[in-house]
Order: structure tokens, then sequence, then C-alpha cells
């Protein structure tokens, strides 16, 4: 994000720390990470990051340190993500790749496809893969989905690519 590049300028470690923190919603109160109520250790992001844990703590204090930054980051929350596990939950995983993801309208032609099927959301997240530009809807449905989803889904306003996962 954009606020990051800026606040991170000419630290490029500490802002790698600090995108994988937004990333995966971790929270940072008085230059301290948690994972909801887990306390995360500096070596542990490091390693994670591929960083020193000197570059994290300085990476925590600075966010720390900027009241936008901290504002941000003392507002972070992490989600289970059910898609990966979601076959042995009984439910479905759709991956939805739009033709462009700012085109309004895209979530609320899918999730009308899917009432109309009868069928229940658990989950509907946006993720980013690789940057903004490349980001993919994954619905976990309950239960087992229909073939034909794919083609109805498919002919969706704004949708590119459908895959059931």
């Amino acid at each position: 994000m954009d606020f990051i590049s800026r606040a991170f300028s000419g630290y490029p470690s500490q802002q790698k720390v600090a995108e994988e923190l937004l990333r995966s919603g971790i929270r940072v109160e008085k230059g301290i990470a948690y994972c909801n109520a887990i306390k995360l250790s500096d070596s542990a992001i490091g390693a994670a990051c591929g960083v020193d844990r000197r570059v994290v703590r300085s990476t925590l204090d600075r966010i720390d340190s900027d009241p936008k930054l901290r504002n941000a980051f003392a507002s972070m929350s992490c989600i289970a993500l059910y898609s990966g596990a979601a076959r042995e939950m009984g439910c479905t995983t759709i991956d939805i790749e739009p033709d462009n993801c700012r085109a309004p309208g895209i979530l609320a032609d899918i999730t009308r496809v899917i009432s109309d099927l009868g069928l229940s959301v658990r989950q509907a997240v946006v993720a980013n893969r690789n940057n903004d530009d490349d980001q993919h809807l994954l619905i976990v449905l309950d239960g087992i989905a229909p073939a034909e989803i794919i083609y109805m889904l498919r002919n969706c306003r704004g949708v590119k690519t459908v895959t059931l996962l």
C-alpha cells in the first residue's frame, strides 16, 4: 500500500516487514506484534520475512512512533482463511479472478448466482496474490457446489476466470 511505501521509503527491509504484517493482519500495540491475542516474537517475524530480528524491532518501533502507522496497525485483526481446509470441512472453494478488480457490481452478481442455486456462503475474501492489480475473490460455500456453477459464474459481469479448488 502507498502509505507503507511512503513511511518506509529508503528502508526496504523494514518495508518488507511492514507489508507482511499488514498482509497477515498483525496488530502492533506499544511496539509489540500480535496475531489476535497471541504475542509474536521479533525473531519469529524476522524468520518469516527473511530478515534479522533487529530489522523487525526497528520496524515495530517506527510503526509505534508514527501516529498514522500506529493507528492503522493497532486496528488490525487476523482472520482464518478457510479455502485451504474447505474440502476437509465438506465445503467448496471457488477462486474468481476479475477482468478489472476495481469494477463495481462483480461481487453482487456472483452472490446472486450463488443464492439462486440455493447455496450458502461460509466465507468470501478478496485476496491479493502479488499486487493490488492481481486480486482474486475466494468464496467458500457450504457443501458441494454443482458443476454448472462454473459456467454461471463465468457469465457474470467482470469475471475473467473461475476455478473450483
